[in-house]
C-alpha cells in the first residue's frame, strides 16, 4: 500500500513535464488525480505548449498504474472554469486531499515589443493562476474537515534574482515565483488551524519541454549572467521526478507537521 492510498490530488499543468511526473509519482503512491491543463498556445510563449493529446497520455500513464484520473482542458487564468473543473473532478473521485499548483510558462526568444504582454502573461499564469487554483480547491478542503496539503511550484528564481535575459516575460516570471512564496506563507498561517499544510518547492532547471532553448536564449541575452546559472552539483538539469519525489514526501503524513517552508530542489543553486 502506498503512502497516499485513497487520496485525491489536483494538479495543474498536468499534461506533460513536471505536472505529468507529479501525477505519475503520486499515482504510484496510491493517489487518484484531477489533472488540468490549458492544452493550447499562449501567444508570448515561443516553444510548443501541451496539447489535449499530451493530457490524454498522462491519463493513460496514471491508469496504467491502476489509479483513476479525471482530466480537464482549462486555463488557470479562468477562475470560473477552474472551479467547475475542480468540482466535477471531486464529484467523480469523491474527495480532495492534495493540491499541486504547478502550471507555468517560460519566455525565450520573445519578439520585440511584447515585453508588457509577456509580463502580464507571467503574472496571470503563475501568480493569479496559483491564487485561482487554491481558491477553487479550498471550499472542498474546508468542507471535508480532513486537513490537506497544498504545494506551489515556485523556482530557484523565487528565492534569488537570477533569471538571465531582460525581456518582460523573464521579469514577470521572477516576480510571480517570488510572489507565490508570499501566498504560501499567508495561506500556511491561515489554514494551519484546519490542518491544511501549505509549502512551496523551488526547482533549479528541470529537463522538460518548457526549457527548450532557454540556455541558448539566456546566453544570447546576457552571456555574463548566463555563465553563472550552472548548478554547484555536477548536473545541468535535474529530472522532473526529482521534484516529484520531494512533493510526494511533502504531501504525505511523513511531513504532517511541515508547513510554511520553501523547499529547494536545486542541486545547490540557492546556496551558490
Amino acid at each position: 500500500m502506498g503512502k497516499l492510498e485513497g487520496k485525491v490530488a489536483l494538479i495543474t499543468g498536468a499534461a506533460r513535464g513536471q505536472g505529468r511526473a507529479h501525477a505519475i509519482r503520486l499515482a504510484e503512491e496510491g493517489a487518484d488525480i484531477v489533472g488540468v491543463d490549458i492544452c493550447e498556445q499562449i501567444g508570448t510563449v515561443s516553444y510548443p505548449m501541451p496539447t489535449a493529446e499530451d493530457l490524454a497520455e498522462t491519463v493513460a500513464l496514471v491508469e496504467k498504474l491502476g489509479r483513476r484520473m479525471e482530466s480537464f482542458v482549462v486555463d488557470v487564468r479562468d477562475a470560473a472554469a477552474l472551479k467547475n473543473a475542480v468540482n466535477d473532478g471531486v464529484a467523480a473521485l469523491g474527495r480532495l486531499d492534495i493540491v499541486l499548483a504547478n502550471a507555468g510558462i517560460m519566455f525565450q526568444g520573445l519578439g520585440e515589443g511584447r515585453d508588457d504582454e509577456a509580463f502580464r502573461d507571467a503574472i496571470e499564469v503563475m501568480l493569479i493562476g496559483v491564487w485561482n487554483t487554491i481558491q477553487a480547491a479550498l471550499p472542498t478542503l474546508e468542507r471535508q474537515k480532513r486537513g490537506g496539503s497544498i504545494v506551489i511550484t515556485s523556482s530557484v528564481n523565487g528565492l534569488k534574482g537570477m533569471v538571465a535575459g531582460t525581456n518582460g516575460g523573464n521579469f514577470g516570471y521572477a516576480a510571480a515565483k517570488h510572489g507565490v512564496v508570499g501566498l504560501m506563507r499567508m495561506y500556511a498561517n491561515y489554514l494551519a488551524p484546519q490542518s491544511i499544510r501549505v509549502n512551496t518547492v523551488h526547482p533549479t532547471g528541470v529537463d522538460t519541454p518548457m526549457l527548450t532553448g532557454f540556455h541558448e536564449s539566456a546566453a544570447a541575452a546576457d552571456p555574463a549572467l548566463s555563465a553563472g546559472l550552472g548548478n554547484p552539483l555536477p548536473v545541468s538539469l535535474i529530472d522532473a521526478r526529482d521534484v516529484s519525489n520531494a512533493i510526494a514526501w511533502l504531501v504525505s503524513d511523513e511531513a504532517r507537521y511541515v508547513t510554511g517552508i520553501a523547499l529547494p530542489v536545486d542541486a545547490g543553486m540557492v546556496n551558490k
